[in-house]
């Protein structure tokens, strides 16, 4: 069958989420550092543990992971929208949320402050902000693709902040036929159903589309289980020993175009 449409993930594939977050860590434990005293790549790692450990024990852990939402957006995320109840309980944890990550953090290294902990959390969610990255290459990447492909935005996430991601980078929602955030839909990739609502969207047959992400458990895996052909941008140079295997394989998103145009 004909090739029809591109669909694309955001965080990592389009949008350079690692960078945005990396960075914002080294400025707020940078200032910590400044402070306290700390170690700024030891606080970071402590912060990234405390977190981690803080946001598995919520009430709201099984939605959130549904979903495709990780602690480390929860450190800067309000979950304003969408419709399910978690969202609510989440719009009211959040803000302990993030003191508390900080807090334990500092306290990890020995240090008992709890104000100071407010503030760095309130300073990460700010540097987070304002930084949103895109890849070198996304732009070229779509201004090669539209008019000759329908293109959708097949996203994991809370919907306030996927949009406010998208906000930051308001170039790029106008490439996109159709925009499809998780936390809207009611289950996230690598779901079956939010796949087959994309290409409802779309009226395409599995065939006649492709999934490029950068996430084998869920842009791949969820797009291989409908039969939808996909690509997958490993980064970093993953040796892939899983049962998930890309029908492709790149290193950079520029690397997707001679595929696409290919099929």
């Amino acid at each position: 069958m004909t090739l029809k449409a591109v669909l694309f993930d955001l965080d990592d594939t389009l949008l350079w989420d690692d960078r945005s977050v990396k960075e914002a860590f080294e400025a707020t434990c940078a200032e910590a550092a400044k402070l306290v005293g700390v170690d700024p790549a030891q606080f970071e790692t402590a912060v990234r543990q405390e977190a981690r450990g803080l946001y598995e024990s919520f009430e709201t852990f099984a939605f959130t992971k549904m979903i495709g939402i990780n602690p480390f957006e929860g450190l800067w995320a309000n979950f304003t929208e969408g419709e399910n109840e978690n969202f609510r309980k989440l719009e009211k944890l959040a803000p302990g949320y993030r003191t508390e990550s900080w807090t334990r953090g500092l306290k990890a290294l020995g240090v008992e402050d709890r104000e100071l902990g407010y503030k760095l959390g309130e300073l990460f969610a700010a540097e987070r902000r304002r930084r949103p990255y895109v890849y070198e290459e996304t732009f070229r990447v779509l201004d090669a693709l539209k008019g000759n492909y329908q293109l959708l935005l097949l996203t994991n996430g809370s919907p306030d902040l996927q949009k406010e991601k998208l906000a930051g980078v308001p170039a790029i929602v106008p490439y996109f036929d159709h925009i499809v955030i998780s936390g809207e839909f009611g289950e996230g990739k690598p779901a079956s159903s939010i796949f087959h609502h994309a290409l409802g969207l779309l009226e395409i047959a599995p065939e006649e589309g492709i999934m490029i992400g950068d996430k084998l458990t869920t842009d791949i895996l969820g797009s291989g289980s409908i039969g939808m052909k996909n690509i997958w941008i490993n980064h970093h140079g993953l040796t892939n020993s899983d049962e998930i295997k890309p029908a492709f394989e790149v290193s950079r998103l520029q690397e997707v175009l001679p595929i696409i145009t290919s099929l």
